[in-house]
């Protein structure tokens, strides 16, 4: 009992530092991917916890195979992707049992503004297509910018972004309840916005696809 116990405070204290918290509302938000992946470590935990050692290393054998599946399975939808979005400019990378979107700015919307450019249309078909196919995923939306400009509008304009391609993807047939849109500002950036070549890397909107465990 006090083993079942230790692993299930531990499980929430890991959801607990992946919290992120909204700047609208004000509440704490969890990523859809961080929840789904928290759920399988707690189920595999207990089942070790509760039974004896035998059926603990038959459960333990059991959560290995579904990562091994789990990872054929994104690697099929990063192929998927990789062939679809060839030279529309948006980056695909692989993080383990992830796979993230990189959407440059310069490729989606104007300066300033949140509605998608119509010549992204055909890029992000390429996405929806591919995540309707794989459904036993779900996706996090999450907006970027520069520095430029203050924190509140920044936070608001990638809050929009995010938003603006969360909607388009469920017009194309990807369900709602599988995207998870949300606007980061200037909080997270990966280039020096210093320089103009960096500041265009730090305006992105990232989509990352987690399988459902």
């Amino acid at each position: 009992m006090m083993k079942k116990l230790s692993i299930f405070i531990l499980s929430l204290l890991v959801l607990q530092a992946c919290t992120t918290a909204d700047p609208y509302t004000g509440e704490d938000k969890v990523r859809k991917s961080v929840k789904y992946g928290a759920a399988g470590a707690i189920v595999c935990g207990l089942i070790g916890a509760t039974k004896n050692s035998k059926n603990a290393r038959n459960a333990a054998a059991g959560c290995a195979a579904i990562g091994a599946g789990i990872g054929a399975y994104m690697d099929h939808q990063e192929a998927e992707l990789r062939r679809e979005l060839q030279g529309s400019g948006v980056q695909v990378v692989r993080q383990g049992d992830q796979i993230q979107l990189i959407m440059p700015s310069n490729i989606t919307f104007n300066t300033a503004e949140f509605n998608i450019k119509s010549s992204f249309y055909p890029s992000l078909n390429s996405v929806a297509k591919v995540l309707y196919k794989y459904k036993d995923t779900v996706l996090d939306v999450i907006g970027h910018t520069d520095s430029v400009g203050n924190d509140q509008d920044n936070r608001e304009l990638s809050n929009k972004r995010a938003y603006s391609v969360a909607d388009y993807l469920a017009a194309q047939g990807v369900p709602g309840e599988r995207l998870s849109p949300l606007g980061l500002g200037e909080t997270q950036p990966i280039a020096d916005n210093n320089t103009e070549y960096g500041r265009s890397q730090n305006r992105r909107v990232e989509l990352y696809i987690t399988a459902v465990q």
